[in-house]
């Protein structure tokens, strides 16, 4: 009559599924802003996920969530950048992503939960930073455009 109760590892994977979804539904007609925002808050979920695995000792969660942010910051977030047009800024973001991508695969390498906290508050900077400018170029933060 009743299902049975999923374990842990189902759990996640049930609210990685509806995590997707939200995640698709919110990107189906966001401007590029929202798409960065978007980006931003996905890698801060999979930080904290490779927190959690770590904290948990599931060292191939951990390596899962890691290696995607690290992807999403080098494909999603650095990868577009345009150096000439962006000028110093843009280079600059250029930098600090790269080092964003070194410290994760550092903190992947040496178990170093210290080295994803440091990941996660420069990527809540960035996120609440980029969302603070949302009116200026015609942007909805994505906790509102959700």
């Amino acid at each position: 009559m009743f299902a049975p109760v999923a374990s842990a590892a189902g759990r996640r994977g049930q609210a990685s599924a509806y995590n997707q979804v939200l995640i698709s539904t919110s990107v189906d007609g966001a401007t590029p802003h929202q798409l960065v925002s978007l980006l931003y808050r996905s890698i801060a979920s999979e930080i904290a996920a490779a927190r959690g695995a770590m904290a948990r000792g599931e060292i191939a969660e951990k390596g899962r969530a890691i290696s995607h942010a690290a992807r999403m910051i080098e494909e999603g977030l650095r990868a577009p950048l345009d150096v000439e047009a962006g000028g110093k800024l843009a280079l600059d973001l250029a930098r600090l992503y790269e080092y964003l991508v070194h410290r994760l695969t550092l903190a992947n390498l040496k178990n170093d939960d210290a080295q994803l906290a440091e990941c996660a508050s420069l990527i809540d900077v960035l996120r609440d930073a980029w969302d603070g400018i949302a009116g200026l170029v015609g942007g909805v933060p994505a906790k509102e455009a959700a």
